[in-house]
């Protein structure tokens, strides 16, 4: 076996199977594409996969036999054009990927394919990717905010997906109402903050949002990142709600003024949240139960004199489209929203396995992996005082940005954590 189509790469090979190891990959079809993979950020849905194992939707019954890639919120640098792709794409073209690929078969990369996936340095685009435009081109060079395009394209998808109707006009009227309430529940993680982001920066500009949690840490950070006098200055109030030990419905509805929400999302597969969440809708209302339980039998109650005679509404949304990842790498272009406040926490390779495998009990925010450094799983708050003079750098190039992760830092990590050399040639 020759160096030089080598990768390394992150894969599940069973239920509560992960490891990183390096592995010869095929030759480039040539209706395939190449790709060395800068970015890459880790997700729930991946320890879904990961606990399931073949029991997931997504992963192949032999994934004991023929181990898939991890990871589906990625980006890179295209290293090598099939034959029939000339014209289509170009070597040295930087892309981000979207991964719902949808039916016939729901298959996706991170989930179902053993040499597609972000968790890696290189790997293969096949074919049905291409054909179903899931390779989108990013003609910037900050590739976090690439990679974090496919969360932010759920949330966006999840706010396009609520909808509102008039008496006896059997239309929907498709997204958050704008110049709404809006309540988020739940939202103290990273979908939360993107969700944030967007319900302040997009394009519904509600009067009233509501984020709501039961941790104090994660509301002072969400606090820091969206301060309630800039969000007010664009005409939006800001609350943030810690429901510890409080009564969260009656606590919702005073902030309402009694009203209830136009648009509710939970982001928590949790009976009593979405309980909540259904009972603080307001006439028309819409909740969107965002959170993607594991448990097929999971329920919750809803109010169903409410669906007949108040019109409320309730769906649920997984995945983003095409369009609602071009409005998030569109969006994140112009400086209106920011992906990168989801990140916490960034490392090398090696550290997926153990991070994936405690997911759930991870408190951050988004992981960030970049697959060609060696650096362990590191949080930006614990850069300055890690002891290492690179990670000191990296606090200071975080620092003027209110230690948000941004390009000057993704520019240093790349380069002074030990790129690996090697890897397929063209």
């Amino acid at each position: 076996m020759t160096r030089d189509r080598l990768t390394r790469a992150a894969r599940i090979h069973g239920r509560d199977k992960v490891a990183v190891s390096e592995f010869e990959l095929p030759a480039t079809g040539a209706d395939e594409l190449l790709l060395r993979v800068v970015s890459s950020s880790m997700c729930l849905s991946t320890y879904k996969a990961l606990s399931l194992g073949e029991e997931h939707k997504r992963v192949p019954d032999d994934v004991g036999d023929v181990p898939v890639m991890t990871g589906h919120e990625f980006a890179g640098v295209v290293e090598e054009v099939g034959s029939e792709l000339t014209g289509r794409f170009t070597t040295g073209q930087s892309v981000a990927i979207l991964p719902t690929m949808g039916l016939p078969s729901g298959y996706s990369p991170g989930y179902s394919y053993p040499y597609f996936g972000g968790d890696a340095t290189y790997c293969i685009v096949p074919k049905v990717a291409i054909d179903k435009g899931c390779v989108l081109p990013y003609p910037e060079s900050y590739f976090a905010n690439a990679s974090l395009a496919e969360p932010m394209s759920c949330i966006i998808g999840a706010l396009h997906a609520n909808y509102h109707t008039q008496p006896l006009v059997w239309e929907h009227q498709m997204g958050i109402r704008s110049g709404g309430s809006l309540a988020l529940l739940g939202c103290g993680g990273a979908m939360g903050i993107g969700a944030i982001d967007y319900a302040l920066h997009g394009p519904y500009h509600p009067s009233l949002v509501v984020a709501v949690d039961v941790s104090a840490e994660r509301l002072q950070r969400l606090r820091r990142l969206f301060p309630p006098e800039e969000a007010l200055a664009r005409g939006t109030r800001l609350v943030f709600l810690d429901a510890t030990g409080i009564d969260a419905k009656q606590a919702l509805l005073q902030l309402a003024d009694g009203q209830g929400y136009d648009d509710v999302v939970v982001f928590a597969a949790s009976k009593a949240l979405a309980e909540t969440g259904d009972a603080i809708l307001a006439q028309d209302g819409c909740l969107n139960f965002f959170a993607g339980p594991t448990d097929r039998s999971f329920a919750a109650s809803l109010n169903l004199y409410n669906v007949h005679y108040e019109s409320t509404h309730v769906v649920g949304t997984s995945g983003g489209s095409r369009s609602d990842m071009e409005e998030s790498l569109r969006l994140s272009a112009s400086g209106d929203i920011n992906p990168s406040r989801m990140v916490t926490h960034v490392g090398g390779l090696d550290a997926v396995p153990d991070a994936l495998s405690t997911l759930p009990d991870f408190t951050g925010g988004k992981i960030l992996i970049y697959p060609h450094i060696d650096m362990e799983l590191t949080a930006i708050a614990d850069f300055a005082a890690a002891g290492d003079s690179r990670l000191a750098r990296l606090a200071e190039l975080c620092a003027p940005h209110d230690n948000i992760w941004n390009r000057d830092a993704e520019a240093y990590v790349l380069e002074a954590f030990a790129p690996r050399t090697g890897g397929p040639t063209r």
